[in-house]
């Protein structure tokens, strides 16, 4: 399978910057709308993993409340990401993923440093991930 184009490669990069910012700024909402409706987000960091849109929408909105209870923000920051063809309406999706936390006048510390494989698929002509696991590099 040939290397996917730069306009698929660019379309995947906004979604993820999309979705990190999703995620942080609250936007529950919008962070699963990244997933297809059967999506799975499936993280060691977390008891189970997280299926289907309901559970995605409350699991965000239990991320960012945590971090307004504890008076900080908390920041996505994904790099190196590396996309690669599976089929027209299919990637498969490696990066790094790092968790930040400012503490409202405090210093920032980093939290996780995680890596992502992520299956990546087409639905209504936009990219959607249909499968996330994190691996934390302290495991």
């Amino acid at each position: 399978m040939p290397d996917p184009d730069a306009g698929t490669i660019a379309e995947v990069q906004l979604l993820y910057g999309r979705q990190s910012h999703a995620i942080d700024s609250g936007r529950a909402t919008e962070w699963a709308g990244t997933f297809t409706a059967d999506g799975v987000f499936d993280s060691p960091s977390y008891p189970e993993p997280e299926t289907g849109r309901d559970r995605l929408i409350a699991f965000a909105q239990r991320f960012f409340d945590s971090a307004s209870d504890a008076n900080e923000r908390r920041r996505h920051v994904i790099t190196n990401i590396a996309v690669d063809l599976v089929s027209v309406d299919e990637l498969a999706v490696d990066c790094y993923l790092q968790i930040m936390t400012t503490p409202r006048g405090g210093e920032t510390r980093l939290v996780r440093f995680t890596s992502v494989r992520d299956r990546v698929v087409r639905v209504d002509d936009q990219w959607r991930i249909q499968h996330r696991t994190v691996t934390r590099d302290d495991a």
